[in-house]
């Protein structure tokens, strides 16, 4: 299996625009319609205590990735330190449509990632305004955290045992798991058709990553730096396939009417906000903030409104510990 990197998105998209193609960036083509993947997904009804999926529960013996420390509204030291600042500066995406993504009409970000984290942010720090979201690349994240360049990481962040060893998680605030995304006129329909001998895009750092290496299947593997270039590079059909996790590939494929999603999913995971081990405190308020927007139906206002029109399988349901 071979494996390559490629530019960032910037030059992907110039590379798009010298070939007549539409960028479809933030939300999508100025005035274009987002189009439904397929039958909606189902806001959860209550919530209940999470369950780590089996697959992601076997990567160590004695890892818990639901496992974090209890909510607190006490302001321990790390949150005294952020207060003293004036600034909380959380990191987040700003190329996946529906959960982070810069509208072209406004020049903001927003989505469901988007939400919670202005709601972290504000929660925390008492004022919107002291709240600064860092567009992050995605294998900068652990970085951007253990370097101090961000707070916290409210960007589609699965919580793996490997990454605890780095970071802190909170509970976990969304169930995924990987899926592949191809082009409309591929012939593939399962996983493994998609995969098997063909060029497949990930994102550096991204746990498509490891799981395409492990699948140990695929022709090619080529690394971007931004899950968007990979939708460039299915566009300029430089690539045969994506794989990324079901929220990101529904958001893609309500972004893009040229791609769909392939039947099958490679394994459940759960993602959370990620900070630096040495933090717990902060840790404890972010969790009562994931608790407080739960109960409050915040969660559910966001979800309806970014995801449950793209979401696949009607019956799943999203918020750990209703799957």
């Amino acid at each position: 299996m071979r494996k390559r990197t490629v530019p960032t998105r910037s030059a992907a998209a110039v590379a798009l625009l010298a070939a007549g193609a539409v960028v479809l960036v933030g939300g999508g083509p100025v005035g274009a319609a987002p189009t439904t993947a397929t039958a909606a997904g189902t806001a959860p009804q209550a919530a209940q205590a999470p369950q780590a999926p089996q697959a992601a529960q076997q990567d160590q013996a004695d890892c818990d990735i639901t496992k974090s420390v209890p909510p607190s509204t006490e302001d321990g030291p790390a949150v005294k330190a952020i207060k003293a600042k004036r600034t909380l500066v959380i990191g987040v995406d700003q190329n996946s449509y529906r959960w982070g993504a810069r509208n072209p009409n406004t020049g903001q970000i927003e989505g469901f990632d988007i939400d919670l984290a202005r709601a972290i942010g504000t929660a925390i720090m008492g004022d919107a305004d002291k709240v600064v979201l860092k567009p992050v690349a995605t294998a900068d994240r652990i970085d951007a955290i253990k370097k101090r360049r961000v707070d916290l990481i409210v960007r589609t962040m699965t919580i793996n045992c490997k990454r605890m060893e780095d970071v802190a998680f909170s509970k976990p605030y969304f169930n995924i798991s990987q899926r592949v995304l191809v082009p409309k006129a591929s012939p593939a329909k399962t996983i493994d058709d998609a995969v098997k001998g063909r060029t497949v895009c990930v994102a550096d750092g991204g746990t498509g990553q490891a799981v395409i290496k492990d699948m140990n299947t695929a022709g090619q593997v080529v690394t971007v730096g931004n899950q968007l270039d990979c939708l460039v590079l299915m566009q300029l059909g430089k690539v045969d396939a994506t794989m990324t996790d079901n929220g990101l590939a529904a958001g893609q494929a309500a972004q893009d009417q040229t791609v769909r999603i392939v039947d099958g999913e490679a394994q459940p995971e759960v993602i959370g906000v990620a900070m630096l081990k040495e933090s717990p405190d902060l840790t404890a308020r972010v969790n009562q903030v994931l608790a407080d927007y739960y109960a409050r139906g915040d969660w559910a206002r966001s979800y309806d409104r970014w995801l449950k029109p793209y979401m696949l399988n009607e019956a799943e349901r999203f918020w750990p510990g209703t799957r």
